[in-house]
């Protein structure tokens, strides 16, 4: 049985997904991250690309070190700006897991609004049984029709 439901497949192409996965910090699921392997969608999170940001040395990875030095998290304008970075330089028709972000409910109408502007769509939206997501994103999502209520990854309500 197929980890990612049958309902987020788009007409052609699972590989092109578009995903949004909330679940607990720290590597996918066994299941999940074997699937999306096989699939080729990229998948990114957050804290990756603030990662790869740091090692670059860029000015928003100086900033987001200056942030932990002084004991806090990453601000919303900088985490904004790199996700930002990432969504305008992928392929357009390119699939995506996108782990732990939004984390929002700002973040998910700035990321609806991205995907607007690039006229795409999420697939949907996947929630691991311990999702720290906040309950206002994930309503959000399911408002939308958007979140998988069934399944191994299904959203704890």
């Amino acid at each position: 049985m197929p980890v990612i439901p049958q309902t987020f497949s788009a007409p052609g192409s699972v590989a092109g997904a578009k995903l949004l996965y909330f679940g607990a910090a720290g590597p996918l699921p066994a299941e999940l991250a074997a699937e999306v392997r096989s699939l080729k969608i990229e998948h990114v999170s957050p804290a990756a690309l603030v990662h790869q940001e740091i090692c670059r040395c860029t000015p928003l990875g100086r900033q987001a070190v200056e942030a932990d030095r002084h004991g806090v998290t990453v601000p919303d304008r900088i985490l904004l700006a790199i996700v930002h970075r990432w969504f305008w330089r992928r392929k357009h028709d390119a699939g995506f897991l996108l782990q732990g972000f939004p984390a929002t409910l700002l973040h998910a109408r700035v990321f609806d609004e991205w995907l607007d502007a690039r006229q795409e769509a999420l697939t949907g939206c996947l929630a691991g049984a311990a999702s720290p997501a906040s309950l206002v994103v994930l309503e959000h999502y399911r408002t939308l029709g958007l979140l998988g209520e069934s399944g191994p990854f299904a959203a704890v309500a």
